[in-house]
């Protein structure tokens, strides 16, 4: 059981935080970029901005919020690591559609890989938070659904529509 906590701390944990944030936190300003340029490629760099930005950024706030030593949470270098590429990949799924041609294609492909995104996180918190299933999916829906369409909404003002 404590081999397990110990799994759980220092690397489901981790990585949990870093998909959430990744693909929660990029939602605005794709889709905000997606609706004011009207061009995918624009949305893509900003996508791709938002992930690594946030995947630096979330690394080094795990890295440098404890060394492990009181909490147990393990190596500071190894938890930063694995929440910085998770929030990148976190972000960087739904922004891989917009490298393709067509914004209508991209925008469709994107909201089917967010609902993907946010039903594996669900699932993540049930299998190894032991979070209620149907208590996490509706959490992470509204959570990311507000973020999702606070970028909508901003596209759609910024491009006068």
């Amino acid at each position: 059981m404590a081999a397990r906590n110990s799994f759980v701390l220092q690397k489901v944990q981790p990585a949990l935080l870093g998909l959430m944030d990744g693909a929660v936190s990029t939602l605005a300003p794709l889709f905000a970029a997606a609706g004011l340029s009207g061009k995918p490629g624009d949305a893509f760099f900003v996508g791709l901005a938002a992930s690594l930005g946030a995947g630096i950024s979330m690394g080094l706030a795990e890295a440098l919020s404890d060394d492990g030593s009181m909490t147990g949470r393990g190596s500071p270098i190894l938890r930063g690591a694995i929440t910085g590429i998770a929030t990148a990949i976190g972000g960087m799924l739904h922004t891989l559609p917009f490298l393709l041609s067509s914004l209508q294609l991209a925008l469709d492909i994107a909201y089917g890989v967010v609902v993907f995104e946010l039903l594996a996180i669900a699932v993540i918190r049930f299998k190894f938070m032991r979070t209620p299933l149907l208590a996490t999916i509706g959490q992470v829906i509204v959570g990311g659904g507000i973020v999702f369409g606070i970028g909508l909404w901003l596209g759609r003002i910024g491009a006068g529509t």
